[in-house]
């Protein structure tokens, strides 16, 4: 049966990507803090880990957008591309932070993306276990959560002496000269921390955060992530100030004075 003619409205797309979360959550939660079997799909040198929870969440959201959408495309972490020259095509990571998520921390969450040509136009991160929600759409953020019902919004920072720094780990910057590069960044600013992975990016779009610089992202880290932070007022490029959909080296900013600032040290 063919959609409504209101189906592919933002709203309706965004109501049905929380719908998607929701699903992928109830997949996802049953495995949490449980003894659970780990694989390692890296290439020998660094561990990349994928459970049980991965493939069941990215299962049963893929089956949903066959369902309703069977015209759109799929890209996922964990299986084959779907139609991905479609119109519109859906971005997924059913666990950003998989290794969080197997050592039994909180930092990580389900990243849903969509783009229509190309264009990110909806990206929502959320986290079952602390019940929290941050969508971005149409140039606007939210949050809901435990901490309320709210719109979000990146705070100002002019100075990279001023700034709140994170990556996910150093030791994922496999390039001698990035991870060089990264250094000297997090020597300049005024507090760097460790570990977050989608959850840092949330963080600036909430105003806690400045930067986030990483490397080695694919672009289900970060497709559905542009939208949150863009809708806050925030920035994400490449280390070049370009496009970052495509993953690599990125880095997003809350204020683009400071992006700006990190940008000169990190393209060298």
């Amino acid at each position: 049966m063919s959609p409504r003619p209101d189906a592919e409205s933002l709203p309706a797309l965004a109501a049905f990507a929380e719908e998607l979360a929701a699903a992928a959550g109830k997949a996802i939660l049953p495995h949490f803090r449980t003894p659970l079997a780990v694989e390692d799909k890296g290439d020998g040198s660094l561990f990349d880990p994928v459970t049980e929870a991965d493939r069941a969440a990215e299962a049963v959201m893929r089956g949903m957008i066959a369902a309703r959408f069977p015209d759109h495309g799929i890209r996922g972490e964990e299986f084959a591309d779907r139609n991905p020259d479609a119109e519109h095509v859906w971005v997924l990571d059913p666990i950003d932070g998989t290794k969080s998520f197997v050592i039994g921390f909180s930092g990580w969450g389900t990243l849903i993306g969509l783009t229509r040509r190309g264009a990110p136009i909806l990206g929502l991160m959320s986290q079952p276990f602390t019940g929290e929600l941050f969508i971005g759409q149409d140039g606007r953020a939210h949050y809901r959560g435990p901490a309320g019902d709210r719109a979000l919004k990146s705070r100002r920072c002019g100075a990279l002496g001023q700034a709140m720094l994170t990556t996910t780990s150093p030791s994922l910057i496999e390039d001698a000269a990035d991870l060089a590069r990264y250094r000297d960044l997090e020597a300049r600013v005024r507090l760097s921390r460790y570990g977050g992975d989608c959850y840092a990016y949330c963080m600036i779009a909430d105003g806690h955060v400045d930067l986030v610089a990483e490397t080695g992202l694919k672009m289900h880290d970060i497709v559905p992530l542009v939208p949150i932070i863009e809708g806050a007022g925030g920035i994400v490029t490449d280390w070049n100030g370009g496009p970052p959909l495509g993953g690599g080296r990125v880095l997003a900013a809350g204020d683009r004075r400071v992006h700006a600032a990190a940008l000169k040290v990190l393209a060298g």
